[in-house]
């Protein structure tokens, strides 16, 4: 094929990659996509600071714990883990004395204590480890009175199919970073450090999109290709009270609580959808994430808005009515990673999210509205809760302190 007169060759192959880099950039949320046409008009792409990435570091003390409202790295590991029967309280103490010390460390790209791999220790790329407690950790303690109330295990709902390769445990590390070699040596040295106290009940790891893929503050996409955590409460005030116990004794003060649910996501049925059908049970525009009545993300949507035909803009069985919460003090933080797993052997998907939700009280914030979701949710269609579990977040710990002193120490 010759172009017209003065204009480069454009070769069969050439248009070929274009036109895939074109339909790609459209199903990832409609930019423009401009790479390798050769075109002097094209905007230039600004280069990814690499080594700041590797290097960035998120602090480990702290009067709260890293992790939660710590802008989401790209990569994250859910590592949870079953309580030996020996390990009562004085060797939690020692166990999670032992988790702070490599924790801190390696969050700030030194090596862990005798760390056979002492090199991959070195980039921390925002490492954070964060730790919940689990029912059974309180047991184990003798500490039962010193849970809160609402770190119990979740009510059934009928849209659960809950896997116990997928639920419980008694201890959850939450590890995050940039870089996923840091996230799997991170992961590799608390598990060695956990072994003649704990066994590895599961581990859950997932995915965002990764640094410099685009501006930061862009809220996250699931494998749906919805947003997901438009409604977070913000930094500030509504913060502070939705995701961060004010106040009560030591233990609890400035710590929060954590729901982690496995969601499988039907990608085959999914794909069947229109994009029309697709935006009515999101409630939400899938290329801005704007209400269906509003024209940008975070514009509030008007429920009581109808059609020519009658009919509620924003239907009532959407899961963006479903889950919506007016009052900041009843918000949860959404920290959702994908997950994308091995196909079956007829190509069909393994895909889904792993829903991390933090909140002051699960009882008062989280459980509404999942029996709302659970009742009338449109997306109970093509998503399956296949895993849960709860856990208490300690406040965090001072420079030569450890996490799970307040209660323990």
């Amino acid at each position: 094929m010759t172009g017209a007169p003065g204009s480069p060759a454009v070769s069969r192959r050439g248009l070929l990659a274009a036109g895939a880099l074109t339909a790609g950039g459209a199903l990832a949320g409609g930019a423009a996509v401009a790479v390798g046409t050769g075109r002097p008009d094209a905007p230039a792409t600004p280069p990814v600071p690499v080594a700041a990435v590797g290097t960035a570091v998120e602090p480990f003390h702290g009067a709260r714990q890293a992790g939660i409202a710590t802008e989401p790295q790209a990569h994250a590991a859910f590592v949870a883990f079953t309580l030996r029967p020996a390990t009562d309280r004085a060797a939690l103490g020692r166990l999670l004395r032992l988790l702070s010390d490599d924790a801190a460390r390696l969050t700030q790209g030194r090596p862990a204590l005798a760390d056979t791999e002492a090199e991959l220790g070195l980039l921390p790329a925002r490492l954070t480890v964060t730790f919940g407690f689990g029912p059974g950790l309180y047991r184990a303690a003798g500490l039962d009175d010193r849970r809160p109330a609402s770190v119990v295990d979740l009510p059934s709902f009928r849209i659960d199919r809950l896997q116990p390769a997928w639920s419980g445990g008694d201890l959850l590390l939450q590890i995050c970073a940039d870089d996923p070699i840091t996230v799997a040596h991170a992961q590799r040295v608390l598990v060695k450090d956990s072994r003649p106290f704990a066994t590895v009940r599961w581990v859950q790891q997932g995915f965002r999109r990764s640094p410099g893929v685009e501006a930061g503050g862009h809220t996250q996409r699931n494998l749906f290709g919805q947003l997901d955590g438009t409604a977070n409460p913000q930094p500030g005030t509504p913060l502070d009270t939705a995701v961060w116990i004010p106040d009560g004794p030591p233990w609890l003060r400035d710590g929060s609580t954590l729901v982690v649910r496995r969601i499988r996501m039907d990608m085959e049925t999914w794909d069947l959808l229109g994009r029309t059908d697709r935006e009515l049970a999101v409630g939400r525009r899938l290329d801005t994430g704007a209400p269906l009545t509003g024209t940008a993300e975070r514009d509030e949507p008007d429920f009581a808005a109808t059609d020519e035909s009658g009919l509620t803009v924003i239907p009532d069985f959407s899961h963006l009515t479903r889950a919506h919460v007016t009052d900041d003090r009843f918000r949860i933080l959404r920290r959702p990673y994908n997950y994308d797993g091995v196909p079956a052997a007829d190509g069909s998907a393994d895909s889904g999210l792993v829903f991390a939700a933090y909140q002051a009280d699960i009882e008062r914030q989280f459980l509404p509205i999942q029996r709302r979701l659970a009742e009338r949710d449109l997306l109970n269609e093509w998503t399956t809760p296949i895993g849960s579990a709860v856990f208490a977040v300690p406040p965090g710990c001072p420079a030569g302190g450890w996490i799970g002193e307040q209660l323990l120490g």
